[in-house]
């Protein structure tokens, strides 16, 4: 093992002084086994570790039955907690918030409605039950309800896989509303059960790359409308967009082209003056719905020269008509259905909970996460029974939300107070509004997904998270939707299991004059202490890397004896294994440490423990593991006490 030399800070004449360099004036301390717990107990402290870390029920501990009954129903129903003391001036805000995303609302649920290759009218449907669910049971003040743009692409490229949305629309609409169904069922199990760590494996890194391909993605699909092109590919990736791009150039029409990049530019305008100025924040939010009524009235008042536009057509008026009737289990379509209500519902899941939780920071409240997954779930499970498909929070309209001074979740409602003004009374006037603005308000809406600084930021803290980004972005772009977001699953669990299987350790030294042992390699100013090995192991001792670690600590006793021959040292008679990082232990990890004591031994080593925690110690000792340790078993509080104790130990050896 190769050190600095700055590690060798004694001489050969002091080495045959002293052994040791820490102070001698500290004690010896037992280390005791934890207090006695039956196996019932440890499993209901396990168990709720594992699904009630945040203790949901603190509130109702010392309550009379009366008021543990008021406060389940407001944990049940979040909208009691604030509806009892709801006044004019919370109205007020939340009114002027609802309406301001209700501007972009309408406008976005037309435009993620026909990028899911559902009907325009879906999109509203989709914005206006779902909020109202959502207002009942989630726990959010800022939350933004409706259609979101990377659900919507998902949906539509997994669905269209199988399915044409144009020559099977029928039965296309039936897999969607199925689809939102399976989704809200899994939402809901998952706040059910408790089970939101799951939606823990889609890492930053995944969804970084995968935002940003699938924005990339989106946003070529919008070339269709921005080009005018009437026959346009099917397909997600890249290369086949493109090639339909080009290989259609005959059906581009330039009128389309001057109205696209004109609404695009002044979306994208609209966009820069609220990102420098939030104070303005009301420019973007109002841009969409004032391209979509300057369009048009422009295609109205100029119908007889842009007929090569086109248009979204007749939209029926009308509330959400029920879709129950609708929802399809045969056997050949329902494993698609489940599929990919399984990946959109996580990813809607993890968009929703994500920027509830970011709002809720800068207002400095809770938000619960199982709750929150309830509220989802739920309202997507009612959703597919009203002609509603995938829905959850966007960021977008949460933004807007807060920005424009949101107090409470009503102004979900006031939101879906005047999507339904919409459907009922204004529908007709959608019939002359250009295909082509919803493409330029879809690839506006994405482009905020792709976060390059937070890929820089990747590649200089962690290159294996970069790649991951990196694979889940090129997964989108050349395979799939699905099989991108997949391979970067795949990738951070491998990170994950790679963690496991090769934990670090490291070879410790004194800091002078202090009793702290740090790593050699870290710690510049970290000296040997002669005739010792200290070493520290970084993880939980397991199955999985319990070989690894014999085989590693075998290794750096080998390199350590290589090193004080080449050095001329005193030779090694101890090694302490650190165990302070060592959070648990199984039987394979069990059998590790007995039989690493047996090997060390046989060199005429001596072994010893430090500081192992309280449930580690309880199995070794249970295990009489530690008896093969000698002494005290072997088990120190501190490394200084250690090499205090194992030291004079010998020296009395030697005297008698």
């Amino acid at each position: 093992m190769k050190l600095d030399e700055d590690h060798r800070t004694m001489s050969v004449e002091e080495k045959e002084d002293t052994s040791i360099s820490v102070p001698n004036n500290i004690g010896i301390h037992n280390v005791p086994l934890p207090p006695k717990k039956s196996t019932l107990q440890k499993l209901k402290l396990k168990l709720s570790e594992i699904f009630f870390p945040d203790d949901p029920l603190h509130q109702f501990k010392n309550k009379n039955v009366k008021t543990k009954l008021i406060l389940g129903f407001q944990y049940v129903f979040p909208i009691l907690q604030w509806l009892p003391t709801y006044g004019i001036q919370l109205f007020r805000s939340d009114l002027v918030a609802g309406l301001t995303i209700a501007s972009l609302a309408i406008p976005q649920g037309i435009s993620y409605a026909k990028l899911a290759n559902l009907p325009p009218i879906i999109g509203l449907y989709s914005s206006f039950v779902p909020p109202i669910i959502y207002s009942v049971l989630g726990s959010s003040k800022h939350l933004g309800v409706g259609p979101v743009s990377i659900a919507s692409l998902v949906m539509g490229a997994m669905l269209t896989e199988f399915v044409s949305p144009v020559d099977q629309s029928d039965l296309y609409l039936k897999l969607a509303f199925t689809s939102t169904l399976f989704a809200g069922l899994f939402q809901a199990s998952l706040g059910f059960f408790r089970l939101g760590f799951i939606i823990d494996f889609l890492s930053k890194a995944t969804l970084i790359g995968f935002m940003a391909g699938a924005a990339v993605i989106v946003s070529l699909q919008q070339l269709k409308g921005l080009l005018g092109i009437t026959h346009f590919t099917s397909k997600m990736q890249i290369i086949p967009v493109m090639s339909s791009v080009f290989s259609h150039t005959n059906e581009w029409s330039w009128q389309t082209i001057v109205m696209g990049i004109s609404f695009l530019v002044f979306l994208l305008t609209a966009r820069q003056i609220s990102a420098k100025k939030p104070r303005f924040f009301w420019i973007s939010a109002a841009a969409p719905l004032t391209c979509v009524i300057l369009s048009t009235l422009i295609v109205f008042c100029l119908r007889s020269y842009t007929d090569k536009i086109s248009k979204i057509g007749q939209l029926p008026k009308g509330l959400n008509p029920p879709s129950v009737n609708m929802l399809y289990f045969h056997s050949s379509h329902v494993a698609l259905a489940a599929k990919t209500g399984l990946i959109t519902g996580i990813l809607s899941l993890t968009e929703g909970i994500a920027v509830g939780r970011t709002f809720a920071s800068l207002e400095n409240y809770q938000v619960d996460g199982n709750k929150e997954m309830m509220a989802i779930g739920v309202m997507n499970i009612v959703g597919s029974c009203s002609s509603c498909y995938v829905t959850t929070g966007a960021f977008s309209r949460s933004a807007v939300n807060y920005n424009a001074g949101a107090k409470t979740a009503f102004s979900n409602i006031v939101m879906a107070t005047a999507v339904l003004v919409t459907l009922l009374f204004l529908m007709p006037l959608f019939y002359y509004t250009p295909n082509v603005v919803l493409a330029a308000i879809i690839i506006t809406a994405v482009i905020g997904l792709v976060d390059y600084q937070g890929a820089l930021k990747l590649w200089k803290v962690d290159k294996l998270d970069f790649v991951a980004c990196l694979s889940s972005f090129f997964g989108v772009l050349f395979i799939s939707v699905p099989s991108g977001l997949s391979l970067a699953v795949a990738i951070s669990v491998f990170k994950v299991l790679l963690h496991i299987t090769r934990p670090n350790i490291v070879t410790m030294g004194n800091i002078a004059g202090t009793q702290l042992f740090q790593s050699l390699e870290r710690y510049k100013n970290a000296s040997r202490i002669p005739s010792f090995l200290i070493l520290g192991v970084e993880a939980p001792i397991y199955f999985a890397n319990s070989t690894y670690l014999q085989e590693r600590i075998l290794r750096s006793i080998r390199e350590e004896e290589e090193w004080i021959k080449s050095n001329k040292e005193l030779p090694l008679k101890f090694v302490i294994l650190d165990m302070t990082a060592v959070t648990a232990i199984d039987t394979s990890g069990i059998d590790t440490i007995q039989e690493l004591g047996k090997i060390i031994q046989k060199r005429s080593l001596q072994v010893a423990l430090v500081n192992p925690v309280g449930s580690v110690m309880e199995k070794l000792h249970k295990s009489k593991v530690l008896e093969l340790f000698g002494s005290n078993n072997g088990v120190y509080m501190s490394v200084g006490e250690a090499i205090l104790d194992l030291t004079t130990s010998r020296k009395v050896e030697g005297l008698a």
